[in-house]
């Protein structure tokens, strides 16, 4: 059993993880992690084991906090919850520096975030629909699986964007203001009265003419 001292130093060197591998890459040394938390290399290593294992536990962090986030807004959604995520987007900025690092590193651990993240979704639209908040989907998984890969590919592209407008190092914090203030508003009216005007190409694929 761990001592709660154990525990603390250990989600040190994980948030100080975060932070380096989104400012700097996965790249980034164990060392350098070791500095930024304060601690000698040799503890992470007691932690974790490996780079691998820390990159691995990151993930899993990284997730948990975005699930627990949204899950809760989908359970008790209001106009107050609403307004005050968007206040606080800027928290997640070393979160979503972590994302895109993955996102452009690619290999099994992306997959695998990935399919994590599908499964998160899933729980979102399935809380929703409970709740009467979302639409039932024809195909929950594919639905899922869009959301996702739309959600994660467009919030990609809108960072790759900003960063290459950039003159120096990128900070997160504002690149998710800028996000927010650009993206919230189309992206609610699609979600919420969508933009075609009838079903005709819906229908066309679902149930084509012979």
């Amino acid at each position: 059993m761990r001592s709660a001292d154990d525990l603390t130093t250990r989600a040190r060197i994980r948030d100080a993880a975060i932070v380096a591998f989104g400012e700097q890459g996965f790249g980034v040394g164990i060392r350098a992690i070791a500095a930024a938390a304060g601690v000698s290399p040799g503890l992470v290593i007691h932690h974790f084991g490996s780079k691998d294992n820390l990159r691995q536990e990151c993930d899993d962090h990284v997730r948990e906090v975005i699930r627990v986030a949204k899950m809760d807004y989908i359970e008790h959604p209001s106009p107050n919850g609403l307004m005050q995520q968007l206040a606080e987007i800027e928290d997640f900025a070393p979160l979503m520096a972590y994302l895109l690092r993955s996102f452009q590193s690619g290999g099994s651990l992306l997959v695998t975030f990935f399919d994590h993240m599908v499964e998160d979704v899933e729980q979102y639209l399935t809380a929703g629909i409970a709740n009467g908040t979302i639409r039932a989907p024809k195909d929950l998984k594919a639905m899922a699986r869009y959301v996702a890969t739309t959600n994660g590919g467009g919030m990609v592209m809108f960072l790759q964007l900003y960063a290459a407008a950039q003159d120096g190092p990128v900070d997160y914090r504002k690149a998710l203001r800028a996000y927010a203030d650009s993206m919230t508003l189309p992206a609610l009216e699609i979600y919420t009265h969508g933009m075609l005007t009838d079903s005709m190409m819906l229908d066309a694929l679902t149930d084509p003419p012979e």
